[in-house]
């Protein structure tokens, strides 16, 4: 059981780049659409929610895989 919660966190690691990646791939041009309702959106997305969710998700992950979530 612990090998694959190393596995995993391993998973969850990649995880976070592959969101960040999608962010801002997808989500990059809202802040140079020219709109202001795609602008708002923009630095809500990338300067709340994307550090939230890549940090979170490397955090689990980077837990996982070191083992802090044998017991």
């Amino acid at each position: 059981m612990n090998k694959i919660k190393k596995y995993l966190g391993f998973v969850w690691i990649l995880l976070a780049m592959a969101v960040s990646y999608y962010f801002i791939g997808i989500f990059g041009s809202k802040l140079t659409s020219g709109k202001q309702d795609d602008l708002v959106f923009g630095i809500i997305i990338f300067f709340i929610l994307l550090p939230l969710i890549v940090t979170g998700l490397a955090i689990f992950g980077w837990y996982a895989l070191t083992g802090e979530y044998d017991d």
